[in-house]
């Protein structure tokens, strides 16, 4: 990597917990770590302190993780004070001086604005303010992060294509694959205890449960095929456990390891993503498609744009958002799983997508607009001018 980028922190903020689900952040900034330190703030956590404080931890990938630590009632305008200072406490205390800036949540803007970083990066992978429970600030904090942005990413497509006119730097890097982590499940791997009483025909998720997760279908797939097993595996997030549908053939086991879901997807006859057609599914560029191909599993899914186009496009995947066409696609997916045509076009299409060509492009990006010293000092001595006339 250019000697830019090694001599350059990386200071991350983040909505996601490091350890919750290992996904697009985990894929890219632990590669980023072998080369350079990266800081990655969480939000904050409430109630365990009574004066704000950092943790700082070290995670097996060269990461450091700060999680901030505030009082249980805080007011709003306490929230901002703290949180800046332990920004600032984090940045005298880790003498992180030339770093980049690179944003997961613009919540985090409120506390981080007057920050000098060489670049500030906005890798936008999901469209937030559609999620159950968004603030209305959100949208307003995007804005004016669009506006400080040298560089926007995009975690799909679609997303792209919604947002493409918001900013003048804007690319779509759709999350990739660690393609050898899950070619493993082609082999008979040993089945986790967990899964090991469960008979086949097994039908398989992984990935975070929640207001994207389409309750109704599950019920009714599980209804019209009770002899088929339907396995469910993740964290359930912002909905009652207790709404879920619940039947002697959908086996719920609870978060696994990423390191763990090549195991339990070595024994699935077929995958499935029974996502709900909503507003927050709307732009979603679903990690667990190239997965689940990467791992020889035929993957039935709800019509969600990223994946009909361009999985569904070349014949790799099959779409059907009703229960009835979506047992009759699992039963067709389910016979083409052997399919040497299948195996080779899922193939074909995976060669050219790693997290590591992901991983270089937004490097390569990140170094076109990496600005020196002088420039940002310069920048700093007048007002910046967001899109919507206001300043700074």
């Amino acid at each position: 990597m250019n000697t830019i980028c090694e001599t350059t922190d990386l200071l991350v903020f983040s909505h996601l917990r490091w350890d919750f689900v290992f996904q697009r952040p985990q894929h890219l900034l632990s590669r980023h770590a072998k080369h350079r330190r990266v800081f990655y703030v969480e939000e904050p956590v409430f109630g365990m302190t009574e004066l704000p404080r950092l943790h700082l931890r070290e995670t097996s990938e060269n990461v450091t993780v700060i999680v901030p630590y505030l009082p249980s009632g805080i007011a709003p305008e306490n929230f901002e004070v703290a949180m800046t200072d332990l920004v600032d406490e984090l940045v005298f205390e880790e003498e992180i001086n030339e770093y980049t800036a690179w944003y997961y949540t613009p919540m985090a803007l409120a506390f981080t604005r007057h920050l000098k970083p060489r670049a500030t990066i906005f890798d936008c992978m999901d469209e937030l303010s559609l999620f159950k429970g968004a603030p209305q600030t959100l949208v307003d904090l995007e804005r004016e992060l669009l506006a400080r942005a040298d560089l926007v990413t995009t975690g799909g497509q679609s997303l792209f294509e919604a947002k493409k006119h918001t900013h003048h730097n804007i690319h779509p890097l759709p999350s990739s694959i660690d393609i050898e982590h899950f070619a493993r499940a082609r082999r008979r791997l040993p089945t986790p205890a967990a899964q090991g009483h469960i008979p086949h025909p097994q039908i398989g998720f992984y990935g975070v449960i929640d207001e994207r997760f389409d309750h109704e279908l599950l019920l009714g797939i599980a209804d019209l095929r009770p002899e088929y097993q339907f396995v469910i595996i993740g964290p359930v997030v912002k909905i009652d456990p207790a709404g879920l549908p619940t039947r002697p053939n959908i086996h719920y086991l609870g978060k696994k390891e990423y390191q763990e879901l090549p195991l339990y997807v070595s024994s699935w006859d077929c995958a499935m993503m029974p996502f709900e057609r909503n507003e927050a599914t709307r732009y979603i560029s679903p990690t667990k498609t190239p997965e689940y191909l990467a791992a020889g599993r035929p993957v039935v899914s709800t019509s969600i744009r990223d994946v009909v186009y361009p999985y569904l496009e070349k014949g790799l995947v099959h779409i059907a958002d009703t229960p009835r066409a979506f047992v009759d696609a699992i039963d067709r997916a389910m016979a083409e799983r052997h399919s040497p045509d299948w195996i080779d076009r899922v193939d074909h299409f995976l060669r050219d997508t790693s997290w590591d060509m992901t991983f270089h492009k937004m490097a390569t990006l990140e170094l076109q607009v990496t600005r020196p010293k002088e420039q940002r000092r310069a920048s700093a001595l007048g007002p910046m001018t967001l899109s919507a006339g206001g300043q700074i």
